[in-house]
């Protein structure tokens, strides 16, 4: 290891944050020695801000449509109105999926889903969501509603002309507790002008959370990795991340609960953005670095990290909680958007697999709800 990085691997275990320069002189790093002790770094911080127990969220993921008006170069789930594949659940089809999911023990609904211009309800988008919101939480007041990307308030509010505070405020009224924070992919210009160039901007995804934030909601924080960004486009999003999650709870808002990376799968991706990046699964040995960078730069404003078994495999999750993560995530139950790009991890995942997988690297284990509070007493590996 050089004398540089244990200057800077010293100085985030003695408490302080990291700067830019020395995040991304930590992601260029190719020896072999160098990285295990970037991994042994993340591993101790993370029992330093989150502790040795591994949790987990029973929930279920509803995408109720994938009928979208963009057309991101990666996404190999969105389709136009009356083609084959295309689906739009109606009310009856999510309260079932719902129902189902309560009877299985999920204290969560994940809700998200395609950007369609018919998905209205007295002619405005806005009373749409909140009816969607308002079916579950009439029959299941008990669910937490993690729902609608910051992609979807805004394409709400756009609809109706509306701020995001009027669209934040109306669905959190109607019954949603916080919202997931994708539709962030890389929080820079350059590569959203290519991945996604017809989804909000980077300012525009930091205002959504923000407003968020303020109204009362806690939301999670993504990045999409593993395709055409550099490590220094990397870690400029987590910068981004870190001064928003800064702002929030220096103002007693909530701030981000978690920070969740998602390696890039291509296999059903777009054929431009395939070749562009040259593989369609994703390099464990880059998302277990970047994994690692991540605690390092963000955990001692942003406490959890998830990895994505959906994306990486059991295998490759279990493997990122020693590289800084201590959350494997929820059961999901379905999952279509990353399945459809051509991820070989599955759609669902029974609470004992990722109790066993947990427990096969000697670590406690502990279902939580939404907000990282436990939901049950905790099971010892």
């Amino acid at each position: 290891m050089t004398e540089a990085v244990s200057v800077i691997l010293e100085k985030a275990l003695s408490g302080y944050d990291l700067t830019i320069a020395e995040g991304v002189f930590l992601l260029k790093q190719k020896d072999p020695a160098t990285i295990a002790q970037i991994r042994q770094t993340a591993d101790q911080l993370r029992r330093q801000q989150a502790g040795e127990v591994v949790t987990y969220v029973i929930n279920r993921n509803i995408n109720f449509t994938n009928i979208c008006e963009q057309h991101c170069s990666f996404c190999a789930f969105r389709r136009d109105e009356g083609t084959e594949g295309a689906y739009w659940h109606d009310l009856p089809q999510i309260l079932e999926k719902a129902t189902d999911a309560v009877r299985r023990g999920a204290t969560e609904i994940c809700m998200q889903g395609g950007l369609n211009p018919r998905a209205k309800l007295n002619g405005r988008s806005l009373d749409y969501y909140r009816q969607v919101v308002t079916t579950i939480k009439a029959s299941f007041p008990q669910l937490h509603l993690h729902a609608f990307s910051p992609q979807e308030v805004q394409f709400i509010a756009r609809e109706d002309g509306l701020s995001y505070a009027e669209v934040i405020a109306a669905l959190r009224d109607a019954g949603v507790d916080s919202l997931p924070g994708t539709a962030a992919e890389v929080l820079d210009d350059a590569v959203r002008q290519v991945l996604c160039p017809e989804k909000i901007d980077t300012a525009t995804w930091l205002e959504v959370v923000g407003t968020a934030h303020q109204q009362g909601l806690p939301t999670t924080s993504t990045m999409l990795s593993g395709h055409i960004e550099t490590p220094e486009q990397q870690i400029g999003h987590l910068d981004k991340l870190r001064s928003l999650q800064q702002s929030s709870l220096e103002k007693g808002y909530p701030g981000i609960t978690e920070f969740i990376l998602l390696p890039f799968v291509g296999q059903s991706a777009p054929k431009p953005l395939r070749r562009r990046v040259g593989h369609d699964q994703p390099i464990l040995a880059d998302a277990l670095l970047l994994t690692a960078v991540a605690r390092i730069f963000l955990g001692n404003w942003i406490p959890n990290h998830q990895p994505s078994w959906v994306k990486l495999g059991l295998t490759g999750a279990t493997e990122a909680l020693t590289w800084g993560c201590n959350d494997i995530g929820g059961t999901l139950m379905e999952e279509h958007i990353t399945t459809m790009a051509g991820a070989q991890g599955g759609t669902c995942m029974d609470v004992e697999d990722l109790q066993r997988a947990i427990a096969s690297l000697g670590r406690p284990y502990q279902q939580r709800d939404t907000l990282y509070q436990p939901a049950q007493i905790m099971n010892c590996a």
